[in-house]
């Protein structure tokens, strides 16, 4: 937070959506979609709705209504940034991400530049961390010019972590084939040589840069295998080969991808092959002790900006199944049958985006870099939430929604000249709404929830971010068992000291009502936006 004497912040370099796009042009990467070599990304049309779903990041950082949710003042910089490039200084700002990220998925379905926010925060938590156990400000001072690079460039960043792994029962230096997991081949005095595959980066076509990062914790005998770098993705050696973003072009047998043709998102395995990185973009080359905490870091984070970002998904199925009610000619505040499904949907979307409200509250400063970090338990179960759910809230999406979600014909049939005016009277139900008007919103459903689309949403949602057993794993490192076990032992009278040797009684709840993950007075708190003009009649 700024002092009252402190200048008033700059405001930094914004690019728009349409900068965004014609950025990518001053890059070159070898890329491959379905077996062929993309010329040009910024052209492809196979990625055009992952470009687009980017590009709204960067518009809405210049939409004046939403910009202070959009954007943030990094103080220690004192400019206003991109709030997807920001380092959060209070529970305030892990407020405004959580909410800026469901707004942006509201739009998007799955707005992608969030996960630069995430590896950003962690990053610069383990550089802090190096230092301190070592003494100096090497890793501090290099990962703070490559945040200035980035934040000044309003970069987007691809995260290249999940390894491809090999055989899982086997530690990486144990690997038959060394490059499945990355590593260091070759480091001099000028930076390091790195070989091996990431097998899931997100948006990594159409990202400037990626940030490679170690997936798992590491032992001495990995050291080669912890390294964390920055490369753009034209590195001469790196080739990515991605899948198509969203369904572009497509029109399935049912109806055509109403929302999965405008957004979506790539995925891609991205293959490092002796790829040379300078010293100044390497983060740690061989620090094996510190990839258990920036895998931590990040996955913290990322699990609590992955809860705005489906509750964003979860309003679209929301907003869907209500218009699917009224177009069917109910109104679910009369119907129980319908009512029910509805309020069972809304429980789900709002009950695991009250945890990340609640990971944001009790997030506490890291002790090295001074980033706020949202509170570990409640982050977890909001992901975990998200994770088993997903398949719910696509049933109730369903139940609400009725069969014609996937019995309409073909959306060629809406122009032909024998079919199209019978359809148009058969087929409508609630006389104020017109047929074309109900078989789009069906076929909006059917798009984010019984298609190649709605599938992706639900595995993204299950697996991204890791899956359901690791998180059940954190939540039980973290959460305060022995806190209730010493609560029960006192109202027993059993007079039981603290025990740390316990390993029941080792996890202990450290106090919420203090200042330790509370607000301090005059801390910012979470930005609103403008209410929605009413709508005309």
């Amino acid at each position: 937070m700024q002092s009252p004497t402190a200048p008033s912040p700059t405001r930094g370099t914004f690019m728009s959506g349409a900068d965004y796009r014609e950025s990518l042009r001053r890059y070159q990467p070898t890329v491959y979609v379905d077996g062929r070599r993309v010329e040009s990304v910024a052209d492809e049309p196979a990625l055009q709705p992952g470009i687009r779903a980017l590009a709204v990041s960067y518009d809405f950082a210049l939409d004046p209504d939403k910009a202070p949710l959009m954007t943030a003042v990094q103080s220690s910089r004192g400019k206003t940034v991109n709030r997807m490039l920001h380092l959060n200084e209070s529970a305030g700002d892990l407020l405004n991400k959580l909410e800026a990220v469901r707004v942006l998925c509201q739009e998007t379905g799955c707005a992608q530049r969030y996960l630069a926010h995430d590896a950003l925060n962690a990053l610069g938590q383990v550089t802090a961390r190096i230092d301190d156990a070592r003494g100096g400000r090497e890793h501090r001072d290099r990962f703070a010019a490559y945040l200035e690079h980035v934040q000044d460039g309003d970069l987007a960043l691809g995260i290249a972590m999940t390894d491809a792994k090999g055989d899982r029962t086997r530690r990486p230096h144990e690997q038959a084939n060394a490059d499945s997991y990355v590593h260091v081949v070759e480091r001099d005095g000028r930076g390091i040589v790195i070989s091996g595959a990431k097998a899931i980066v997100t948006g990594a076509p159409y990202m400037h840069e990626l940030l490679v990062m170690p997936c798992r914790n590491m032992g001495a005998e990995d050291a080669d295998f912890a390294v964390c770098c920055a490369v753009p993705v034209d590195a001469p050696g790196l080739t990515m080969v991605a899948r198509p973003a969203g369904r572009p072009g497509e029109k399935p047998e049912h109806g055509e991808p109403l929302f999965s043709r405008r957004y979506g998102q790539s995925t891609a395995v991205v293959m490092f092959d002796r790829v040379f990185v300078p010293w100044e973009r390497v983060f740690y080359a061989g620090e094996w002790e510190h990839s258990g905490v920036l895998t931590y870091s990040y996955a913290t984070h990322h699990r609590h900006s992955c809860i705005g970002a489906r509750a964003g998904f979860g309003d679209l199925l929301i907003g869907a199944g209500a218009l699917m009610c009224e177009a069917n000619g109910f109104d679910p505040g009369r119907t129980a049958s319908l009512r029910e499904p509805m309020v069972e949907l809304i429980k789900i979307v709002e009950g695991f985006f009250a945890c990340g409200v609640a990971a944001s509250v009790y997030g506490v400063a890291d002790e090295h870099s001074g980033t706020f970090m949202p509170e570990p338990v409640f982050a977890n179960i909001g992901k975990l939430l998200l994770a088993t759910q997903i398949y719910d809230m696509h049933r109730l999406a369903h139940e609400v929604s009725g069969g014609l979600v996937v019995a309409l014909p073909g959306p060629d049939e809406d122009h032909n000249p024998a079919t199209a005016a019978t359809l148009a009277e058969v087929l409508r139900a609630n006389p104020a709404v017109p047929y074309d008007k109900r078989i789009e919103v069906a076929r909006f459903v059917e798009d984010l929830t019984a298609s190649y689309q709605g599938g992706w949403y639900s595995l993204i949602s299950l697996h991204g971010g890791g899956s359901p057993a690791a998180m059940k794993q954190e939540i039980w490192r973290h959460y305060p068992v022995g806190s209730k076990v010493e609560l029960v032992e006192r109202l027993l009278e059993r007079g039981v000291l603290h025990d740390a040797s316990r390993p029941i009684t080792r996890n202990r709840q450290p106090g919420r009502c203090c200042a330790a993950g509370c607000a301090a007075p005059g801390e910012p708190i979470m930005v609103r936006l403008p209410a929605a003009p009413p709508l005309r009649d």
